[in-house]
């Protein structure tokens, strides 16, 4: 059966409430949680970013949910960092983190000065680093010369048994390239169709490990509330990957996106005041495959989210 998780998004509110939203996710019947590892939101109207890492502590000792995140090494992070802070994680709490790694968007990356560099170079630092990540996990001292560097580290705190790392991916080629170094897939909706597509390719390229989804919806108590808090809080998501990918700041989306028509959101967030289609939507994901759903509702009025989805739709999908 599939697990459905709650999605804290650092862009959107201060790390504060958004420990207060897990416990309450928690309360509400979710029984895992993740949360997003940005420098910069989207957009102003975002207006937050707070350190995921510290967040991840505090959350992970003030309720027993699962907790993952999606991280970009190579560039703002050092791989070595992310291994320590995951294994750190996971030796406070057995079983219960797991990460997942992706190339990254200039948005949060553009900080260091370093060179953006392209999808197949962005790719292939990334797997570097999943080498390093894996051989500090096994207590190896580690010498790396490549697209990262690293000088004999050691990762003297090690957890029994390292979390699992997981690859981001988007587009059916990004699956398809992680199959092979991968421990399980996490992906977001685009459509049933999208998302099948994205497996698909996992699965064929030898993929046999868990398959995440990140859905993004936005209700409210009517429809016409719905459509315009997705507009202002996530019409970033319109933004396909060949370009949000590469643009380096909030007033960049902001340009990009101000085509945007609220009708537009329809194709990226699951926008309704009807629970019940909600659940509908969440059914037929649920019926790809997918070992866990993380529910990312992209209004503010996350106390009410909680409430009616905890009364109104877990009941009914677990």
């Amino acid at each position: 059966m599939t697990a459905f998780g709650f999605h804290a998004s650092h862009e959107q509110f201060p790390p504060s409430t958004l420990l207060r939203l897990v416990e309450g996710a928690r309360t509400a019947g979710f029984t895992r949680a993740t949360c997003s590892d940005h420098f910069a939101p989207f957009g102003a109207e975002q207006g937050q970013s707070g350190f995921a890492w510290s967040w991840l502590g505090a959350a992970m000792a003030r309720t027993d949910l699962p907790l993952g995140v999606v991280n970009a090494p190579g560039q703002r992070y050092h791989p070595a960092i992310v291994a320590q802070a995951a294994a750190t994680l996971t030796e406070m709490f057995p079983d219960r983190f797991w990460l997942a790694l992706g190339t990254g968007q200039a948005l949060n990356e553009h900080i260091t000065g370093q060179r953006w560099p392209n999808k197949p170079e962005r790719n292939a630092r990334l797997r570097e680093c999943v080498q390093v990540i894996r051989a500090l996990f096994a207590g190896e001292c580690v010498d790396h010369r490549g697209l990262v560097t690293v000088d004999r580290a050691v990762l003297w705190s090690r957890p029994a048994q390292p979390p699992p790392l997981y690859a981001a991916a988007v587009t059916p080629q990004t699956a398809r390239w992680a199959a092979s170094w991968a421990d399980g897939l996490i992906t977001i909706n685009q459509g049933v169709d999208g998302v099948r597509r994205v497996i698909d390719a996992y699965r064929a390229a030898g993929g046999a490990g868990p398959v995440l989804l990140q859905v993004h919806l936005s209700w409210a108590l009517d429809d016409a509330t719905a459509l315009r808090v997705a507009h202002e809080q996530w019409r970033s998501a319109i933004l396909g990957s060949d370009l949000g990918w590469d643009l380096a700041t909030p007033d960049d989306f902001a340009q990009a996106t101000a085509h945007v028509r609220p009708e537009d959101m329809r194709e990226h967030v699951l926008v309704s005041s009807d629970p019940g289609r909600h659940a509908q939507w969440l059914c037929e994901y649920a019926d790809l495959g997918v070992e866990e759903i993380y529910l990312h509702h992209v209004g503010r009025d996350q106390d009410r989210f909680l409430e009616v989805f905890g009364d109104r739709i877990l009941p009914e999908l677990t």
